[in-house]
Protein backbone atom coordinates (compact mmCIF):
# COMPACT_ATOMS: atom_id res chain seq x y z
CA UNK A 1 0.00 0.00 0.00
CA UNK A 2 1.77 3.41 -1.57
CA UNK A 3 -0.24 5.86 -0.06
CA UNK A 4 -0.25 6.80 3.41
CA UNK A 5 -3.24 5.32 5.05
CA UNK A 6 -5.89 7.51 7.45
CA UNK A 7 -8.80 6.84 8.64
CA UNK A 8 -11.57 8.20 10.90
CA UNK A 9 -14.62 6.99 13.23
CA UNK A 10 -16.72 9.51 12.73
CA UNK A 11 -19.74 9.07 15.68
CA UNK A 12 -22.78 10.99 16.07
CA UNK A 13 -23.39 12.37 20.14
CA UNK A 14 -27.18 11.75 19.75
CA UNK A 15 -26.60 8.72 22.01
CA UNK A 16 -23.73 6.57 23.97
CA UNK A 17 -21.05 4.31 22.60
CA UNK A 18 -22.75 0.80 21.51
CA UNK A 19 -21.32 -2.48 20.59
CA UNK A 20 -21.95 -2.25 17.24
CA UNK A 21 -20.42 1.29 17.19
CA UNK A 22 -17.02 0.19 18.79
CA UNK A 23 -16.93 -2.48 16.39
CA UNK A 24 -16.53 0.08 14.05
CA UNK A 25 -13.85 2.04 15.78
CA UNK A 26 -12.21 -0.66 16.00
CA UNK A 27 -11.81 -2.27 13.07
CA UNK A 28 -10.44 1.78 11.90
CA UNK A 29 -7.77 1.78 14.59
CA UNK A 30 -6.48 -1.64 13.85
CA UNK A 31 -6.48 -1.46 10.39
CA UNK A 32 -4.96 2.08 10.57
CA UNK A 33 -2.44 0.96 13.23
CA UNK A 34 -1.36 -2.22 11.06
CA UNK A 35 -0.48 0.09 8.15
CA UNK A 36 1.34 2.60 9.95
CA UNK A 37 -1.43 5.16 9.53
CA UNK A 38 -3.37 7.61 10.85
CA UNK A 39 -6.56 6.69 12.99
CA UNK A 40 -8.79 10.66 13.84
CA UNK A 41 -11.95 11.10 15.72
CA UNK A 42 -14.74 13.18 13.99
CA UNK A 43 -17.86 13.64 16.38
CA UNK A 44 -20.18 14.57 14.20
CA UNK A 45 -22.54 17.00 15.86
CA UNK A 46 -24.20 19.07 13.57
CA UNK A 47 -27.50 17.49 14.90
CA UNK A 48 -28.07 20.81 17.40
CA UNK A 49 -31.62 19.07 18.68
CA UNK A 50 -30.29 15.59 19.25
CA UNK A 51 -26.82 15.78 20.50
CA UNK A 52 -25.53 16.01 23.98
CA UNK A 53 -21.82 17.08 26.04
CA UNK A 54 -22.90 14.00 28.10
CA UNK A 55 -23.34 11.42 25.13
CA UNK A 56 -20.01 13.24 23.69
CA UNK A 57 -18.20 12.37 26.63
CA UNK A 58 -19.52 8.95 27.15
CA UNK A 59 -18.30 8.18 23.16
CA UNK A 60 -14.84 9.73 24.39
CA UNK A 61 -14.66 7.56 27.25
CA UNK A 62 -15.83 4.46 25.80
CA UNK A 63 -13.11 4.68 23.20
CA UNK A 64 -10.16 5.39 25.59
CA UNK A 65 -11.44 2.22 28.10
CA UNK A 66 -11.25 0.49 24.90
CA UNK A 67 -7.62 1.42 24.37
CA UNK A 68 -8.74 2.99 20.87
CA UNK A 69 -6.60 6.17 21.30
CA UNK A 70 -6.69 8.44 18.15
CA UNK A 71 -4.68 10.77 16.70
CA UNK A 72 -4.39 14.52 17.33
CA UNK A 73 -7.17 16.23 18.81
CA UNK A 74 -10.67 15.94 17.90
CA UNK A 75 -12.62 16.75 14.61
CA UNK A 76 -16.01 18.37 15.71
CA UNK A 77 -18.19 19.08 12.98
CA UNK A 78 -19.63 22.20 14.18
CA UNK A 79 -16.36 23.78 13.75
CA UNK A 80 -16.38 22.77 9.80
CA UNK A 81 -19.54 25.39 8.88
CA UNK A 82 -17.27 27.82 6.49
CA UNK A 83 -15.71 24.84 5.00
CA UNK A 84 -18.87 23.10 3.92
CA UNK A 85 -20.37 26.43 2.92
CA UNK A 86 -17.24 27.07 0.95
CA UNK A 87 -17.85 23.37 -0.80
CA UNK A 88 -21.56 24.30 -1.36
CA UNK A 89 -20.29 27.96 -2.86
CA UNK A 90 -17.81 25.81 -5.25
CA UNK A 91 -20.22 23.05 -6.33
CA UNK A 92 -22.63 26.21 -7.35
CA UNK A 93 -20.05 28.20 -8.89
CA UNK A 94 -18.70 24.85 -11.37
CA UNK A 95 -22.83 23.91 -12.18
CA UNK A 96 -22.69 20.99 -9.96
CA UNK A 97 -25.44 22.26 -8.16
CA UNK A 98 -28.35 24.63 -7.98
CA UNK A 99 -30.71 26.34 -5.73
CA UNK A 100 -34.12 25.48 -5.27
CA UNK A 101 -36.96 27.41 -4.39
CA UNK A 102 -39.92 25.21 -3.96
CA UNK A 103 -41.36 25.30 -0.84
CA UNK A 104 -42.04 22.01 2.24
CA UNK A 105 -45.87 22.52 1.88
CA UNK A 106 -45.42 22.49 -2.93
CA UNK A 107 -42.96 19.10 -2.41
CA UNK A 108 -45.69 17.42 0.10
CA UNK A 109 -47.62 18.07 -2.65
CA UNK A 110 -46.44 16.41 -5.52
CA UNK A 111 -45.27 13.41 -2.84
CA UNK A 112 -48.93 12.87 -2.23
CA UNK A 113 -49.69 12.47 -6.16
CA UNK A 114 -46.60 10.16 -6.13
CA UNK A 115 -47.95 8.16 -3.45
CA UNK A 116 -51.56 8.42 -5.10
CA UNK A 117 -49.77 7.37 -7.91
CA UNK A 118 -48.20 4.43 -6.04
CA UNK A 119 -44.49 5.56 -7.50
CA UNK A 120 -41.47 6.57 -5.81
CA UNK A 121 -41.16 10.55 -5.23
CA UNK A 122 -38.05 12.26 -6.44
CA UNK A 123 -37.44 16.12 -7.12
CA UNK A 124 -38.65 16.85 -10.51
CA UNK A 125 -35.87 19.57 -10.73
CA UNK A 126 -37.72 22.34 -11.45
CA UNK A 127 -35.54 24.74 -10.19
CA UNK A 128 -32.94 23.31 -12.33
CA UNK A 129 -34.77 25.01 -15.60
CA UNK A 130 -34.45 28.42 -13.38
CA UNK A 131 -30.85 30.59 -14.87
CA UNK A 132 -27.80 30.93 -12.04
CA UNK A 133 -28.54 34.72 -12.54
CA UNK A 134 -32.11 34.49 -12.00
CA UNK A 135 -31.59 32.09 -8.73
CA UNK A 136 -28.71 34.16 -7.43
CA UNK A 137 -31.02 37.42 -7.74
CA UNK A 138 -33.73 35.69 -5.86
CA UNK A 139 -31.74 34.03 -2.89
CA UNK A 140 -30.23 38.00 -2.56
CA UNK A 141 -33.76 39.09 -1.93
CA UNK A 142 -34.16 36.84 0.54
CA UNK A 143 -36.40 34.31 -1.30
CA UNK A 144 -35.96 30.73 1.55
CA UNK A 145 -34.32 28.15 -0.76
CA UNK A 146 -31.81 25.15 -0.23
CA UNK A 147 -28.59 24.01 -2.35
CA UNK A 148 -29.48 21.02 -4.31
CA UNK A 149 -26.91 18.46 -6.28
CA UNK A 150 -27.38 17.87 -9.66
CA UNK A 151 -27.10 14.27 -10.66
CA UNK A 152 -25.03 13.56 -13.47
CA UNK A 153 -26.43 10.99 -16.44
CA UNK A 154 -24.67 7.08 -16.19
CA UNK A 155 -24.00 5.38 -12.92
CA UNK A 156 -21.68 5.64 -10.06
CA UNK A 157 -19.69 2.23 -9.32
CA UNK A 158 -17.03 1.21 -6.95
CA UNK A 159 -14.63 -1.58 -5.10
CA UNK A 160 -15.94 -1.82 -1.91
CA UNK A 161 -13.52 -3.39 0.26
CA UNK A 162 -15.76 -6.10 1.78
CA UNK A 163 -18.35 -6.46 -0.81
CA UNK A 164 -16.52 -5.96 -3.85
CA UNK A 165 -17.53 -4.13 -6.88
CA UNK A 166 -20.65 -2.73 -6.59
CA UNK A 167 -22.80 -0.40 -9.20
CA UNK A 168 -25.12 2.64 -8.89
CA UNK A 169 -28.00 3.95 -11.45
CA UNK A 170 -27.61 7.49 -11.07
CA UNK A 171 -31.25 7.52 -12.16
CA UNK A 172 -32.07 6.04 -8.86
CA UNK A 173 -30.42 9.27 -7.01
CA UNK A 174 -32.18 12.58 -7.10
CA UNK A 175 -31.14 15.63 -6.47
CA UNK A 176 -30.08 15.84 -2.66
CA UNK A 177 -30.01 18.71 -0.52
CA UNK A 178 -26.52 19.86 0.35
CA UNK A 179 -27.70 22.88 1.73
CA UNK A 180 -30.44 23.68 4.08
CA UNK A 181 -32.66 26.78 3.94
CA UNK A 182 -30.93 28.17 7.35
CA UNK A 183 -27.69 27.77 5.57
CA UNK A 184 -26.72 24.66 7.60
CA UNK A 185 -25.27 21.59 5.50
CA UNK A 186 -26.69 18.30 5.27
CA UNK A 187 -24.72 15.04 6.22
CA UNK A 188 -23.47 14.09 3.11
CA UNK A 189 -21.97 17.57 1.94
CA UNK A 190 -20.37 17.54 5.58
CA UNK A 191 -19.30 14.00 5.00
CA UNK A 192 -17.35 14.62 2.14
CA UNK A 193 -16.04 18.11 2.84
CA UNK A 194 -14.95 17.22 6.28
CA UNK A 195 -13.08 13.82 4.68
CA UNK A 196 -11.41 16.01 2.18
CA UNK A 197 -9.98 18.21 4.97
CA UNK A 198 -9.06 15.30 7.07
CA UNK A 199 -7.10 13.37 3.54
CA UNK A 200 -9.19 10.05 4.66
CA UNK A 201 -7.97 7.61 2.23
CA UNK A 202 -10.42 4.70 3.80
CA UNK A 203 -13.73 4.94 4.96
CA UNK A 204 -14.91 1.86 6.93
CA UNK A 205 -18.53 1.72 8.37
CA UNK A 206 -21.45 0.02 8.94
CA UNK A 207 -22.96 -1.27 5.90
CA UNK A 208 -26.31 0.56 6.77
CA UNK A 209 -24.07 3.26 4.94
CA UNK A 210 -23.81 1.23 2.00
CA UNK A 211 -26.87 3.78 0.34
CA UNK A 212 -24.28 6.85 0.94
CA UNK A 213 -21.37 6.37 -1.13
CA UNK A 214 -23.47 7.31 -4.92
CA UNK A 215 -24.01 10.73 -3.53
CA UNK A 216 -20.49 11.03 -1.60
CA UNK A 217 -18.49 9.82 -4.81
CA UNK A 218 -20.30 12.33 -7.04
CA UNK A 219 -19.41 14.71 -4.45
CA UNK A 220 -15.54 13.78 -4.00
CA UNK A 221 -15.25 14.05 -8.12
CA UNK A 222 -17.40 17.53 -8.57
CA UNK A 223 -15.20 18.98 -5.37
CA UNK A 224 -12.40 17.79 -7.14
CA UNK A 225 -10.73 15.77 -4.62
CA UNK A 226 -9.51 12.04 -4.22
CA UNK A 227 -12.25 9.52 -3.86
CA UNK A 228 -11.41 7.47 -1.08
CA UNK A 229 -11.79 3.62 -0.38
CA UNK A 230 -14.76 2.62 1.08
CA UNK A 231 -15.58 -0.75 3.56
CA UNK A 232 -18.77 -1.45 4.36
CA UNK A 233 -18.99 -3.74 7.56
CA UNK A 234 -22.18 -6.11 8.08
CA UNK A 235 -24.06 -5.79 11.15
CA UNK A 236 -23.86 -7.60 14.44
CA UNK A 237 -26.79 -9.05 14.62
CA UNK A 238 -29.10 -10.73 18.23
CA UNK A 239 -29.09 -14.23 18.86
CA UNK A 240 -32.49 -13.99 17.01
CA UNK A 241 -30.71 -12.69 13.78
CA UNK A 242 -32.29 -9.39 13.98
CA UNK A 243 -30.38 -5.93 14.67
CA UNK A 244 -28.68 -6.23 17.61
CA UNK A 245 -30.33 -3.89 20.24
CA UNK A 246 -31.42 -2.71 23.48
CA UNK A 247 -33.65 -5.44 23.87
CA UNK A 248 -30.43 -7.95 23.52
CA UNK A 249 -29.55 -6.51 26.71
CA UNK A 250 -26.92 -4.02 27.89
CA UNK A 251 -26.06 -2.14 23.86
CA UNK A 252 -24.28 0.70 25.44
CA UNK A 253 -19.88 0.27 26.30
CA UNK A 254 -19.95 1.91 29.53
CA UNK A 255 -22.59 -0.57 30.80
CA UNK A 256 -20.48 -3.80 29.71
CA UNK A 257 -17.76 -2.17 31.85
CA UNK A 258 -20.40 -1.60 34.61
CA UNK A 259 -21.60 -5.27 34.52
CA UNK A 260 -18.25 -6.79 35.11
CA UNK A 261 -16.35 -7.06 31.63
CA UNK A 262 -12.38 -5.69 31.10
CA UNK A 263 -11.45 -3.77 28.04
CA UNK A 264 -8.87 -6.40 26.18
CA UNK A 265 -11.35 -8.93 26.75
CA UNK A 266 -14.38 -6.86 25.09
CA UNK A 267 -11.40 -5.72 22.08
CA UNK A 268 -10.27 -9.17 21.67
CA UNK A 269 -13.97 -10.39 21.23
CA UNK A 270 -15.13 -7.05 19.10
CA UNK A 271 -12.41 -8.25 16.43
CA UNK A 272 -14.08 -11.71 16.04
CA UNK A 273 -17.64 -10.29 15.24
CA UNK A 274 -17.26 -10.32 11.17
CA UNK A 275 -13.58 -10.54 10.91
CA UNK A 276 -11.97 -14.27 10.98
CA UNK A 277 -8.26 -14.57 11.96
CA UNK A 278 -5.44 -16.20 9.68
CA UNK A 279 -5.05 -18.83 12.81
CA UNK A 280 -7.48 -20.60 14.23
CA UNK A 281 -8.18 -19.50 17.76
CA UNK A 282 -9.99 -16.76 19.91
CA UNK A 283 -7.44 -15.55 22.28
CA UNK A 284 -5.45 -12.97 21.29
CA UNK A 285 -3.09 -10.03 22.71
CA UNK A 286 -3.68 -6.48 20.78
CA UNK A 287 -0.13 -6.46 19.28
CA UNK A 288 -0.88 -9.17 17.75
CA UNK A 289 -4.42 -8.56 16.59
CA UNK A 290 -2.47 -5.39 14.94
CA UNK A 291 -0.25 -7.53 12.99
CA UNK A 292 -2.88 -10.00 11.92
CA UNK A 293 -5.30 -7.63 10.96
CA UNK A 294 -6.53 -6.84 7.35
CA UNK A 295 -9.37 -6.06 5.16
CA UNK A 296 -9.68 -8.80 3.58
CA UNK A 297 -10.70 -10.93 6.02
CA UNK A 298 -14.09 -9.24 7.03
CA UNK A 299 -16.97 -11.56 6.36
CA UNK A 300 -19.88 -10.48 4.03
CA UNK A 301 -22.04 -12.32 6.38
CA UNK A 302 -23.48 -10.44 9.55
CA UNK A 303 -21.78 -11.83 13.07
CA UNK A 304 -24.59 -12.61 15.78
CA UNK A 305 -23.53 -11.13 19.51
CA UNK A 306 -22.72 -13.88 21.66
CA UNK A 307 -22.89 -12.88 25.02
CA UNK A 308 -22.34 -16.26 26.73
CA UNK A 309 -19.02 -16.09 24.81
CA UNK A 310 -18.15 -12.75 25.58
CA UNK A 311 -18.73 -13.85 29.27
CA UNK A 312 -16.74 -16.97 28.27
CA UNK A 313 -13.64 -14.83 26.98
CA UNK A 314 -13.94 -12.42 30.13
CA UNK A 315 -13.33 -15.41 32.22
CA UNK A 316 -9.90 -16.15 30.11
CA UNK A 317 -8.81 -13.06 30.41
CA UNK A 318 -9.40 -12.81 34.75
CA UNK A 319 -7.49 -16.11 34.84
CA UNK A 320 -4.30 -14.81 32.92
CA UNK A 321 -4.17 -11.56 34.97
CA UNK A 322 -1.83 -11.36 38.14
CA UNK A 323 -4.11 -11.06 41.58
CA UNK A 324 -3.11 -7.30 42.33
CA UNK A 325 -4.58 -7.13 39.20
CA UNK A 326 -7.56 -8.80 40.17
CA UNK A 327 -7.65 -6.83 43.55
CA UNK A 328 -7.75 -3.61 41.75
CA UNK A 329 -10.78 -4.26 40.03
CA UNK A 330 -12.28 -5.45 42.19
CA UNK A 331 -10.95 -3.34 45.71
CA UNK A 332 -14.95 -1.43 45.84
CA UNK A 333 -16.39 -5.01 46.55
CA UNK A 334 -13.84 -6.39 48.99
CA UNK A 335 -13.63 -3.06 50.96
CA UNK A 336 -17.44 -3.04 51.56
CA UNK A 337 -17.19 -6.95 51.94
CA UNK A 338 -14.35 -5.59 55.26
CA UNK A 339 -12.47 -8.02 53.71
CA UNK A 340 -9.90 -5.27 52.87
CA UNK A 341 -9.72 -2.40 54.89
CA UNK A 342 -6.52 0.24 55.78
CA UNK A 343 -5.27 -1.81 58.41
CA UNK A 344 -5.25 -4.80 56.84
CA UNK A 345 -1.71 -6.13 57.85
CA UNK A 346 0.74 -7.68 55.04
CA UNK A 347 -0.11 -11.24 55.83
CA UNK A 348 -4.07 -10.65 55.39
CA UNK A 349 -3.33 -9.40 52.42
CA UNK A 350 -1.20 -11.77 51.32
CA UNK A 351 -4.01 -14.46 51.89
CA UNK A 352 -6.32 -12.55 49.95
CA UNK A 353 -3.80 -12.17 46.86
CA UNK A 354 -3.48 -15.90 46.98
CA UNK A 355 -7.68 -16.20 47.39
CA UNK A 356 -7.88 -14.46 44.17
CA UNK A 357 -5.31 -16.40 42.81
CA UNK A 358 -7.23 -19.91 43.31
CA UNK A 359 -10.50 -18.13 42.84
CA UNK A 360 -9.92 -16.50 39.16
CA UNK A 361 -10.51 -19.32 37.40
CA UNK A 362 -14.03 -19.83 37.81
CA UNK A 363 -14.96 -15.95 37.63
CA UNK A 364 -16.45 -14.78 34.37
CA UNK A 365 -17.17 -11.31 35.37
CA UNK A 366 -15.00 -8.85 37.67
CA UNK A 367 -18.32 -8.95 40.07
CA UNK A 368 -17.80 -12.56 40.48
CA UNK A 369 -14.30 -12.30 42.15
CA UNK A 370 -15.61 -11.70 45.50
CA UNK A 371 -18.38 -14.31 45.58
CA UNK A 372 -15.87 -16.93 44.71
CA UNK A 373 -13.84 -15.43 47.52
CA UNK A 374 -15.54 -14.68 50.67
CA UNK A 375 -16.34 -17.88 51.86
CA UNK A 376 -12.62 -18.54 52.25
CA UNK A 377 -12.44 -16.10 55.29
CA UNK A 378 -14.70 -16.21 58.50
CA UNK A 379 -17.94 -14.99 56.95
CA UNK A 380 -21.60 -16.74 57.91
CA UNK A 381 -22.24 -18.66 54.56
CA UNK A 382 -25.59 -18.82 52.51
CA UNK A 383 -25.88 -22.48 51.71
CA UNK A 384 -27.13 -23.13 48.00
CA UNK A 385 -30.30 -24.65 48.53
CA UNK A 386 -29.85 -26.59 45.24
CA UNK A 387 -26.47 -27.33 46.05
CA UNK A 388 -27.62 -28.80 50.03
CA UNK A 389 -30.71 -30.71 47.88
CA UNK A 390 -28.21 -32.48 45.63
CA UNK A 391 -25.41 -33.67 48.36
CA UNK A 392 -26.72 -33.55 51.91
CA UNK A 393 -28.49 -36.99 51.63
CA UNK A 394 -29.15 -38.62 54.58
CA UNK A 395 -25.94 -40.39 56.19
CA UNK A 396 -24.20 -37.14 55.46
CA UNK A 397 -23.95 -36.06 59.28
CA UNK A 398 -22.06 -39.81 59.78
CA UNK A 399 -19.47 -38.65 56.77
CA UNK A 400 -18.60 -35.44 57.60
CA UNK A 401 -18.44 -36.59 61.45
CA UNK A 402 -15.98 -39.56 60.52
CA UNK A 403 -13.93 -36.95 58.13
CA UNK A 404 -13.90 -34.20 60.68
CA UNK A 405 -12.42 -36.66 63.24
CA UNK A 406 -9.78 -37.72 60.38
CA UNK A 407 -8.78 -34.07 59.83
CA UNK A 408 -8.74 -33.45 63.02
CA UNK A 409 -5.14 -36.05 62.74
CA UNK A 410 -3.51 -33.72 59.66
CA UNK A 411 -0.58 -32.49 61.50
CA UNK A 412 0.77 -30.37 58.54
CA UNK A 413 -2.06 -28.18 56.53
CA UNK A 414 -1.53 -29.09 53.29
CA UNK A 415 -2.90 -29.87 50.26
CA UNK A 416 -0.93 -33.06 50.08
CA UNK A 417 -1.91 -34.55 53.31
CA UNK A 418 -5.33 -33.22 53.39
CA UNK A 419 -6.32 -35.24 50.33
CA UNK A 420 -4.17 -38.27 51.29
CA UNK A 421 -6.24 -38.34 54.57
CA UNK A 422 -9.68 -37.80 52.84
CA UNK A 423 -8.84 -40.70 50.24
CA UNK A 424 -8.08 -42.56 52.96
CA UNK A 425 -11.53 -42.54 54.93
CA UNK A 426 -12.89 -42.85 51.85
CA UNK A 427 -11.33 -46.30 51.41
CA UNK A 428 -12.21 -47.08 54.59
CA UNK A 429 -16.02 -46.09 54.42
CA UNK A 430 -15.77 -47.78 51.19
CA UNK A 431 -16.95 -45.09 49.06
CA UNK A 432 -16.13 -42.70 46.09
CA UNK A 433 -13.18 -39.99 46.78
CA UNK A 434 -16.62 -37.64 45.62
CA UNK A 435 -18.98 -39.22 48.00
CA UNK A 436 -16.60 -36.95 50.59
CA UNK A 437 -15.68 -34.45 48.12
CA UNK A 438 -19.26 -32.98 47.21
CA UNK A 439 -20.62 -32.90 50.46
CA UNK A 440 -17.49 -31.27 51.87
CA UNK A 441 -17.54 -28.49 49.46
CA UNK A 442 -21.16 -27.75 50.15
CA UNK A 443 -19.99 -27.63 53.89
CA UNK A 444 -17.10 -25.25 53.30
CA UNK A 445 -18.18 -22.79 50.73
CA UNK A 446 -22.01 -23.21 51.01
CA UNK A 447 -22.29 -24.24 46.87
CA UNK A 448 -21.65 -27.16 44.42
CA UNK A 449 -18.58 -25.02 42.81
CA UNK A 450 -14.90 -23.71 44.26
CA UNK A 451 -11.77 -24.21 43.17
CA UNK A 452 -9.83 -27.98 43.99
CA UNK A 453 -11.16 -29.04 47.40
CA UNK A 454 -7.83 -29.84 48.88
CA UNK A 455 -6.29 -26.15 47.50
CA UNK A 456 -9.21 -24.35 49.12
CA UNK A 457 -8.88 -26.05 52.89
CA UNK A 458 -5.34 -25.55 52.82
CA UNK A 459 -5.89 -21.53 51.89
CA UNK A 460 -8.58 -21.53 54.32
CA UNK A 461 -6.63 -23.00 57.15
CA UNK A 462 -7.21 -25.53 59.72
CA UNK A 463 -9.19 -23.75 62.35
CA UNK A 464 -12.29 -22.30 59.61
CA UNK A 465 -12.20 -25.46 58.00
CA UNK A 466 -12.83 -27.54 61.34
CA UNK A 467 -15.02 -24.83 62.16
CA UNK A 468 -17.46 -24.94 58.87
CA UNK A 469 -17.32 -28.54 59.16
CA UNK A 470 -18.71 -28.41 62.66
CA UNK A 471 -21.59 -25.98 61.70
CA UNK A 472 -22.58 -27.75 58.70
CA UNK A 473 -22.73 -31.38 61.17
CA UNK A 474 -25.13 -29.48 63.27
CA UNK A 475 -27.54 -28.37 60.38
CA UNK A 476 -27.36 -31.65 59.03
CA UNK A 477 -27.84 -33.39 62.80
Amino acid sequence: MSEKVVVRFAPSPTGYLHIGGARTALFNYLFARHSGGAFLLRIEDTDRERSTPEACAAILEGLRWLGLHWDGEPLYQTGGLERHLKAARQLLESGHAYRCFCTPEELEIRREKARAQKLDFQYDRTCLALEPAEADKMAAQGRPHVVRFRIPEGSTEFEDLVYGPVRFANSTVEDFVILRSDNSPTYQLAVVADDIEMGITHVIRGDDHLSNPPKQILLYRALGAAVPHFAHLPLILGPDKKRLSKRHGATSLTEYRGMGFIAPAVFNFLVLLGWTPPEEREIFMREELIRLFSLEEINKKSAVFDQAKLEWMNGRYLAQMEAVELLELARDDFERAGLLTENSTPEQLGKLLKVLDLAKERCRLTGDLLPRSRFFFPVELEYERKAVEQHWKAGTVIKMTALRDKLLEVEVWQSGPLEEALRSLAEKLQLSAAGLIHPLRVALTGGSVSPGIFETMELMGRELTLSRLGTAIDRLG
